[in-house]
């Protein structure tokens, strides 16, 4: 885990938020999405341990590939999202000078968020999670509280993030 001052980490991740903003214009619906894997993401963040620039950034980062994925492709599905976010990832995060490193490790976590390929760090643990808790009404609106336990124990990679889970859906489950 780097060792970062928290104001700036909080500075930076606003102005990649603003950025993620100005990308997405008038595309509230996915600028609320990013904003919610973000505060899913900080809570989750208050009990694990890892970089919070990376997990901030990602969070607010993850479907950023997803204009030019259905500009390319004609598609927003996920396949197309993991190729296209990279570089849209990278420009932004080299635009605000983030060190190599960490953008990498960013771009990483946007490039594998809805497959889990080649990743399983503790910062892609929480943007998992925190996507997921997002996802799930939508994805699965009428699932019968036995496919939501099994869901909720398969699916989530940090205690935390089941936790909120069982909290979120337990008058589900």
């Amino acid at each position: 885990m780097a060792n970062r001052d928290l104001q700036h980490v909080d500075e930076l991740c606003g102005r990649i938020e603003q950025a993620m903003a100005a990308l997405f214009g008038d595309d509230q619906a996915r600028i609320d999405h990013a904003r919610a894997v973000l505060a899913y993401a900080d809570e989750i963040l208050a009990v694990e341990k890892c970089d919070r620039l990376v997990v901030r950034a990602a969070a607010i980062l993850h479907d950023i590939g997803i204009q030019e994925a259905e500009r390319k492709h004609g598609s927003s599905s996920g396949q197309f999202q993991e190729i296209e976010g990279p570089p849209v990832a990278r420009r932004i995060l080299e635009e605000l000078d983030v060190d190599a490193a960490t953008t990498d490790h960013i771009c990483r976590i946007v490039g594998s968020h809805h497959s889990a390929n080649d990743i399983d760090t503790p910062e892609f643990r929480v943007i998992w999670d925190a996507d997921w808790l997002v996802n799930i009404p939508s994805e699965f609106p009428d699932a019968s509280p036995e496919k939501l336990a099994g869901l909720v124990a398969r699916v989530f990679r940090t205690e935390t993030g089941q936790q909120l889970a069982q909290r979120r859906f337990g008058d589900y489950l």
